[in-house]
């Protein structure tokens, strides 16, 4: 089990959203780098990026808030966000970033991501962002008619390192992971699933350490970290704890 913590960039800055909602952001960190710094001081031992601008952009927007994070840690970093060419997975993964997201391509272009998946083993995952059980793409503005388990599959075998799944509609409002529909979905398929959107608590981190959870690489963590409502270090204490007992 793996606790990434988030840092979500909005014009160069370290924010949160509601419900993937640009217009419901709030700011807080004005140095993206510094609070990554921190994170990794608390413990962290990865760190999950988005770049808000450029998912709706459909190319990297924060390259230079992102650059200065890659020079600060020294910790895995994941991210996701306008990754939709071959040459942005490139780019990415040249300047030191150990896996790319791709979200809003994996439905529209799948193609790419087994190309780059097979390009690239093991450092490329697919983020799947359902609303009311259907994938949304373009930075969340728009809907599919696909399913997250419908889009998954398309990526059995083809080398994709994780699915990252995130419930749109508890995203930034503390109201626990959806862990039903993640472990739902982790078992359905062989590539390994991280969960997403509304974790609110050290609750949120007991579930995920429990047995019926075990199919599932980890959770990412935003708001609640931000705002006080999960101690790193107390999570991070039952995390380690749990892998030795393991």
């Amino acid at each position: 089990m793996i606790l990434f913590p988030a840092i979500d960039l909005k014009e160069g800055l370290a924010v949160r959203l509601e419900q993937g909602d640009m217009a419901r952001a709030t700011v807080f960190h004005r140095d993206p780098a510094a609070q990554a710094r921190a994170f990794e001081q608390q413990g962290f031992e990865y760190l999950h990026i988005v770049d808000l601008d450029g998912a709706f952009a459909g190319k990297p927007v924060n390259a230079g808030a992102v650059d200065r994070i890659l020079e600060t840690v020294g910790i895995p970093v994941q991210l996701g966000g306008g990754v939709r060419d071959m040459a942005t997975v490139e780019g990415w993964l040249a300047k030191g970033m150990t896996r790319v997201i791709i979200g809003t391509a994996a439905v529209r272009d799948p193609a790419f991501v087994k190309e780059a998946a097979k390009n690239f083993a093991g450092r490329v995952a697919v983020g799947l962002d359902a609303r009311d059980g259907k994938v949304a793409v373009q930075g969340w503005a728009e809907a599919s008619e696909l399913s997250a388990l419908d889009i998954a599959r398309r990526f059995e075998d083809a080398g994709v390192a994780a699915i990252i799944y995130t419930d749109i509609a508890r995203d930034g409002m503390l109201k626990g992971l959806n862990l039903d529909a993640t472990i739902a979905l982790a078992e359905a398929i062989s590539i390994p699933v991280i969960a997403s959107g509304g974790l609110a608590s050290i609750a949120d981190i007991q579930a995920m350490l429990e047995p019926r959870a075990k199919k599932l690489e980890g959770a990412i963590a935003g708001r609640a970290l931000y705002d006080g409502r999960l101690d790193p270090a107390e999570a991070l204490k039952m995390i380690r704890a749990a892998r030795k007992a393991a």
